[in-house]
């Protein structure tokens, strides 16, 4: 298993519309070979991100996802630069153990 975090700091007043955008994508990224799981989580804290984690069977599905055209369309006019109180930041890593 291959887990993506992206960790987004969405600005106050964006909220809604970060989380409305993965609402009308529902259903889309599940189409992709390999994907196992998508989970977007909101914050409690007003310091902390948003993380958005997607589960994939290895990392060859991740990256055929991020080469296809269903990446570019999600990921096309994107939030103003204001939406954002800073760098998202993306991480990736290798399942080695899993209960």
């Amino acid at each position: 298993m291959f887990i993506v975090t992206n960790r987004v700091p969405v600005a106050d007043g964006y909220e809604e519309m970060f989380e409305e955008r993965f609402r009308k994508r529902a259903g889309q990224v599940e189409k992709n070979p390999g994907f196992v799981r998508m989970a977007v989580l909101k914050p409690e804290s007003d310091d902390a991100p948003y993380v958005v984690m997607t589960t994939w069977q290895d990392k060859a599905a991740f990256e055929n996802w991020v080469g296809s055209e269903d990446f570019k369309l999600a990921h096309q006019n994107p939030m103003p630069k204001d939406a954002f109180k800073g760098e998202g930041r993306i991480e990736m890593f290798e399942v080695i153990i899993e209960a």
